[in-house]
């Protein structure tokens, strides 16, 4: 072999290390430890449960998340569709009153067609859709979530869920579905409030909460919920 190859052969070797490490620290960069609590929030709480503990696999997790979905660029909705959102949005809370089920089926189908119309992957890949959610509303994700299991439970599992944690769903969903259907807002400024912890999620809950009572025509209240 000439040296001229093993030249090129070096160099190509080099730069192949250097995009690899390059990559790694992008995604250090973005997540690891305390970013990566600070970006998730809750979810990396979720991310440590489900890995029994283990903090380094939850966070090989996260930054694979922000690795593949972090440059997303979500695209607005334009005003009628928004407000076609949301008329489908408070048929479900009202169908919610005669038939909590149905109305979460119904949830889970509005969320996931909402996300794709903003640019996230498509509801047919939901555990795509829901990881590049997570990156980018990692503070309301959850609802979907729950939402989503509730919706396809099936036998005994559907059985177990109950009227109450069905109406704690679809109103942990609804955070999200207000973030999806604001239309032109700047999705970087959002990530960037949502980082400001769980504090501040817990007072956007119980201004959800008021706002559930002043303009929803259901607020999901127990007493007015059949089956509860």
């Amino acid at each position: 072999m000439s040296t001229g190859v093993i030249i090129v052969l070096i160099v190509v070797a080099v730069a192949l290390v250097a995009a690899v490490i390059a990559r790694l620290v992008m995604a250090r960069g973005a997540g690891g430890g305390r970013g990566l609590k600070r970006r998730f929030g809750p979810e990396y709480d979720r991310a440590v449960a489900r890995h029994d503990g283990d903090t380094k696999a939850a966070e090989r997790e996260l930054e694979e998340r922000v690795e593949r979905h972090g440059s997303l660029r979500t695209q607005p909705l334009d005003p009628a569709a928004q407000d076609r959102y949301t008329v489908r949005w408070t048929a479900i809370q009202e169908q919610f009153v005669d038939s909590p089920r149905d109305a979460v089926v119904e949830a889970d189908r509005l969320l996931a067609e909402v996300a794709g119309a903003r640019g996230f992957p498509d509801g047919g890949r939901y555990e795509e859709q829901l990881s590049a959610l997570s990156v980018h509303h990692a503070h309301h994700v959850n609802g979907y979530r729950r939402v989503h299991l509730a919706a396809h439970a099936n036998g005994a599992d559907a059985g177990r869920v109950g009227t109450e944690e069905l109406r704690e769903a679809l109103v942990e969903a609804r955070a999200l579905f207000e973030d999806l259907t604001t239309s032109g807002r700047d999705d970087r400024a959002r990530l960037g409030k949502a980082e400001q912890g769980d504090a501040e999620a817990a007072a956007t809950s119980r201004t959800d909460s008021s706002r559930g009572r002043s303009h929803s025509p259901w607020a999901l209240n127990r007493r007015h919920v059949k089956g509860s």
